[in-house]
């Protein structure tokens, strides 16, 4: 049985880490290369780490801030943010990223996930999706949550599956900084339909919610960022309170 991820993320406007609620109300809150440091020491599986507002401003991501994040640790590191091309995904993996996020980028030219999954491999290619319910589906957004694509998010993760991305991150916008657990209605429709790797993001607030999280079949990781941040959920001591529950975790 593989064991289970927990995967802090650093959200990074204007070379500071922010978060907020339902992807709205952004408050500043440490340095990124000083958190990734934390994390790597703190006993995280992997760090993700999205400059999130490259897509909307439409400019590339910030490399001088990743190459040094990158320095800092020696776990997994996903990077996203205004990733649209080859060229993109090249520059971030020399910068010292393991994964490569498309989200926005794969929304205006999906070839982009064949494309890299065929130079890179699958396993470097993770398909991002910011999803929110509209009118009772799950709708996918584009630039940071800003623009509802109209798409059916769910047709979405499977197209970018059968076109090679190897994990899936689903952010969902309804629970996103909330705090009252993640969305497991939304996560199990979309376990249903690939057989990938799930990363769950956007709702976590305490250590049940995790423990919780990972009853559901097809999950293999928890994200979370504010309640990792403020220290308001310890990674170590979350991984052993999940071991004594039956969760397969590196300890």
């Amino acid at each position: 049985m593989l064991a289970k991820r927990i995967i802090p993320c650093l959200d990074v406007r204007n070379g500071r880490v922010v978060k907020g609620t339902n992807f709205e109300g952004l408050r500043d809150m440490a340095d990124p290369v000083e958190m990734a440091r934390f994390y790597n020491e703190s006993g995280a599986d992997e760090l993700v780490f999205y400059d999130i507002t490259a897509s909307a401003e439409g400019r590339g991501l910030f490399t001088d801030i990743l190459r040094r994040v990158a320095s800092e640790i020696f776990i997994p590191l996903t990077v996203g943010g205004g990733i649209r091309t080859l060229e993109d995904f090249d520059r971030v993996l020399k910068c010292g990223a393991d994964k490569v996020s498309v989200n926005s980028g794969a929304i205006a030219d999906p070839g982009i996930i064949r494309a890299a999954a065929k130079k890179y491999g699958d396993q470097c290619v993770v398909l991002s999706m910011d999803v929110k319910r509209v009118n009772g589906q799950f709708r996918l957004f584009a630039k940071g949550g800003r623009e509802d694509t109209g798409i059916d998010a769910m047709e979405w993760a499977v197209k970018g599956v059968g076109e090679g991305a190897g994990e899936i991150v689903l952010n969902s916008i309804d629970t996103d900084g909330v705090k009252q657990g993640f969305d497991l209605e939304m996560l199990d429709t979309l376990a249903a339909r690939v057989k990938v790797p799930i990363v769950a993001s956007g709702g976590a607030g305490k250590r049940e919610d995790f423990a919780e999280l990972f009853t559901h079949p097809g999950i293999d990781a928890g994200l979370a960022a504010s309640i990792f941040h403020t220290k308001q959920v310890d990674i170590r001591e979350l991984k052993q309170y999940l071991r004594d529950r039956g969760v397969e975790m590196r300890l």
